[in-house]
């Protein structure tokens, strides 16, 4: 699935696929340290409020559950010409009410935020934009979770779950259909000897993320 330059609410998969893919790679970068930083550390994780990205430097995002049925995805990508743009781009325009906006208006005036999308209703929408605009961030920054066989070969690779691509595959069907116990994670996730006292941060995180809830 391929992601538009600036992206379209309709290159987004629905938000409880695009959930489980990234609360899946988060479980599986989940540590006991990293716990203990909050919000200030890189990687995938997930936290209270929802799920996390950073890589320290170049892409940053969040996505949190607003409700029932409604979500929130903000973020930037250094690919993004969103807030360079002039005439400015209002963001939040056309926005819900419900959204974070005191934080989203704080990030906004700290030329840190580079687009935002949300989900109600059955469907993604976000603010409009100018014919002008060439990128939002959205492909670089998100596309690593809406690319399935991206995904796949993250889960499989030796820094995540470490598994073939048949355990891969099997992980993220249960995931996506948030029937992933812990059991079922711990059988089919191979950690290097040093990683292996993760494995409780690793339950926490799947219990956080609500991966075994269907």
């Amino acid at each position: 699935m391929a992601i538009n330059r600036p992206g379209q609410p309709g290159d987004l998969p629905s938000p409880r696929v695009l959930w489980a893919r990234w609360a899946l790679i988060g479980v599986l970068e989940a540590t006991t340290a990293g716990e203990r930083k909050g919000r200030h550390r890189t990687g995938t994780w997930v936290d209270g409020e929802g799920l996390r990205l950073d890589d320290s430097g170049c892409t940053w995002w969040g996505f949190e559950q607003r409700g029932e049925g409604r979500y929130v995805l903000y973020g930037e990508d250094e690919s993004s010409g969103v807030k360079w743009h002039r005439p400015p781009v209002d963001m939040l325009a056309g926005a819900p009410d419900w959204l974070p906006h005191e934080r989203l208006r704080d990030l906004l005036n700290g030329w840190e935020l580079g687009c935002v999308y949300w989900f109600e209703n059955g469907a993604w929408a976000r603010a409009p934009y100018p014919e002008t605009l060439g990128d939002d961030g959205l492909d670089c920054g998100v596309g690593r979770f809406v690319d399935r066989k991206e995904v796949l070969m993250t889960i499989a690779d030796e820094d995540h779950g470490g598994m073939s691509a048949v355990d891969a595959e099997t992980l993220l069907d249960h995931a996506e259909g948030y029937r992933l116990t812990p059991d079922l994670l711990m059988s089919l996730v191979t950690v290097p000897e040093w990683r292996e006292p993760e494995r409780p941060a690793m339950a926490r995180a799947l219990e956080r993320a609500g991966l075994n809830r269907a």
